[in-house]
């Protein structure tokens, strides 16, 4: 199983608070290392002073706080002494560290003088303690508002990517508002620029589609008077075939330029679902029609009957006889025999839905697509239309209605 993605905010946050946390150790481990070195510097000057004073005194007679061959001097200064060198040691013995500083007197009497280094630790651990908390605090200030920038970051990227996918969804009319100056800002500014430019070019296209189908319309009507006149013969019905055809193409068309320029109108009346599905394949061979249940919708009886038809006639075509039509209440069910849908296909009617141009075969088609004037039909009604694989084989598009309180006739 793949983990989640994390999203941009939370990246933006995370790296602040590495780099706030980096900041503050580097600062903190720089500041200890040279408060300890000053202050043992400091210390060793002070005791070193105080060893000079006391060699002096030592040599006049006088009595001094140093001693001559301490018994606790650490070998470390005895050996060094014995060189004729004056020096100064920290013995650490854990919590009772030890300052010496020592030089050598009389021959080889060694004479020592010694204080405790505990307050300089103490001092140095309360500066620590000092350290992490501040680091703390600044670390937990940069974050939150590392926290505060991801954030916005990443609603304004999310708000740009839900954008785009509104308009491949077909929502053109969705756009981005640009905030700031920067590198988000220019990728909202490049969605909105990428829908202006589609939504033109797709107006464009609506626009010539409707022209060469009104266009169309009246030598497509001219030829099917003309075809009534010619006698009757076998080549007279294979024009007549031609002629309806195109004629109920030219309609597609027409209808698929009005519902993408949203300028169809819905006429609602009280229709029986079964007497709907009737009427919709009547004169389809293979196809039967089976009522469960009926019901009394408020629907466009028209553009219902068109929907099924258009189901019917693509499940013929593309699936495999016989064609069931179940009328179970307000939901009518549209199944074939044939292999079901191809997983592209299906996959697209899950996502976007049947696009213009294409059929509902396995292979790539140059026909107009009863799906997509079904899905756009469903979409203008307001319905909800569904399409998926039978378990036992074929394929199924459900239509469901919008039903009221009506009871069937």
């Amino acid at each position: 199983m793949t983990p989640p993605a994390m999203n941009v905010g939370a990246k933006v946050a995370l790296a602040v608070a590495a780099a706030a946390v980096c900041v503050a150790g580097a600062i903190g481990v720089l500041v200890h290392r040279i408060t300890a070195t000053d202050q043992l510097a400091t210390a060793r000057s002070g005791l070193d002073r105080e060893l000079v004073s006391a060699a002096y005194d030592h040599a006049a007679g006088r009595s001094s706080p140093a001693t001559i061959d301490p018994p606790g001097l650490p070998g470390p200064v005895a050996r060094a002494v014995r060189h004729d060198v004056r020096v100064t040691y920290l013995q650490n013995g854990g919590t009772h560290p030890v300052l010496w500083a020592a030089t050598r007197v009389s021959g080889r009497k060694v004479l020592a003088v010694s204080r405790s280094y505990a307050p300089e630790q103490r001092s140095l651990a309360a500066l620590d303690r000092t350290l992490l908390t501040t680091g703390a605090a600044a670390t937990v200030l940069v974050s939150l508002t590392g926290l505060l920038l991801g954030v916005r970051m990443g609603r304004r990227a999310t708000a740009a990517a839900r954008t785009a996918e509104r308009i491949a969804e077909g929502d053109l009319d969705a756009r981005v508002r640009p905030q700031g100056r920067d590198e988000i800002a220019r990728l909202a500014a490049s969605v909105n620029a990428m829908a202006d430019a589609l939504s033109a070019r797709l107006e464009a296209e609506r626009r010539v589609t409707a022209d060469i189908a009104h266009e169309l319309r009246t030598p497509v009507a001219g030829l099917s008077t003309a075809v009534g006149l010619l006698p009757p013969s076998r080549a007279a019905e294979l024009v007549t075939g031609g002629v309806q055809k195109l004629r109920g193409l030219v309609e597609d068309v027409l209808e698929v330029a009005w519902m993408d320029a949203r300028i169809a109108v819905v006429d609602t009346e009280q229709r029986e679902v079964s007497a709907m599905a009737r009427r919709a394949v009547a004169g389809l061979d293979e196809v039967r029609v089976r009522v469960t249940a009926d019901a009394v919708v408020a629907t466009d009886p028209r553009r219902v009957e068109r929907i099924l038809a258009n189901l019917a006639v693509n499940a013929l075509r593309h699936g495999g006889p016989p064609v069931e039509v179940e009328v179970d209440g307000p939901v009518v069910r549209v199944r074939d025999h044939g292999p079901g849908f191809p997983p592209d296909l299906l996959a697209v009617l899950h996502t976007s839905g049947p696009q213009r141009f294409r059929t509902g075969s396995s292979t790539s088609g140059t026909g107009l697509g009863h799906l997509t004037i079904a899905t756009g039909q469903a979409r203008l009604l307001g319905t909800h239309l569904a399409f998926r694989n039978h378990p036992e084989g074929g394929a199924v598009a459900e239509l469901r209605l919008p039903t009221d309180d009506c009871s069937p006739a």
